[in-house]
């Protein structure tokens, strides 16, 4: 059985679009929206992607993400900055703990 292939379907448009929409929600809720923008545009990247011919879906929210924000902000503070070499990879766990296949 032959594999099909992975690609993001994703365009310009809705790129620019999303990005714009989820920089107002973080600057019109001085960053507290934060977490929700970056579910959007996550839930928006993940539906436009398709490995190994199937396609993804992201399954986190504002809520879940915005209860580990707090300890991350937490811990970048207490350990003076330290912690905060260590967002992204965060960032990206939680990201992918919460991405499963849609079909």
């Amino acid at each position: 059985m032959a594999e099909e292939g992975s690609y993001f379907d994703g365009g310009v448009l809705g790129f620019l679009g999303w990005s714009v929409l989820c920089g107002l929600i973080t600057a019109c809720t001085l960053g507290l929206g934060l977490p929700w923008a970056v579910c959007m545009f996550c839930n928006w990247e993940t539906s436009h992607t398709v490995v190994g011919g199937r396609r993804l879906k992201f399954n986190g929210n504002g809520t879940s993400l915005f209860g580990h924000y707090i300890l991350w902000w937490f811990l970048t503070i207490i350990t003076l900055g330290i912690y905060s070499f260590w967002l992204y990879v965060a960032m990206k766990k939680w990201m992918a703990k919460n991405t499963t296949f849609a079909n």
